[in-house]
């Protein structure tokens, strides 16, 4: 089983910054795509933002040239770097992980969510 610890969440006036982290440990494993999902308490869970073993990235419309995604795979961990940040960004954030075994056997994870609160 892999666990994922998040980091970073916190509360932070409009137009702020923040930066979330999800470090992945466990099995032995590599990993494939990493992403970030949020959740407010009234709405569905949505991607923010992924990034491939490649680099590649994409974003939600939402937040487009306001976050950006990285990785570290030395450190099995995934960035999101968040600027002028808007109320509306307030919810959960979840990391998502793909991890595959040596078996060959894929599977995701997620991770216990961190709280981000933007004010007015």
């Amino acid at each position: 089983q892999v666990q994922l610890v998040e980091s970073g969440g916190g509360l932070v006036q409009a137009g702020g910054s923040l930066r979330l982290s999800c470090a992945a440990s466990g099995s032995t494993f590599s990993i494939n795509v990493m992403g970030w999902y949020r959740q407010a308490p009234g709405k569905q869970r949505e991607l923010v933002a992924v990034i491939g073993s490649g680099g590649s990235t994409n974003y939600a419309d939402s937040v487009k040239g306001r976050f950006t995604i990285s990785r570290d795979n030395a450190k099995n961990t995934v960035y999101l770097q968040m600027n002028s940040l808007k109320p509306e960004d307030t919810a959960v954030y979840y990391c998502n992980v793909d991890v595959i075994y040596g078996s060959g056997h894929q599977y995701a994870y997620w991770g216990p969510g961190t709280r981000v609160t933007v004010s007015s």
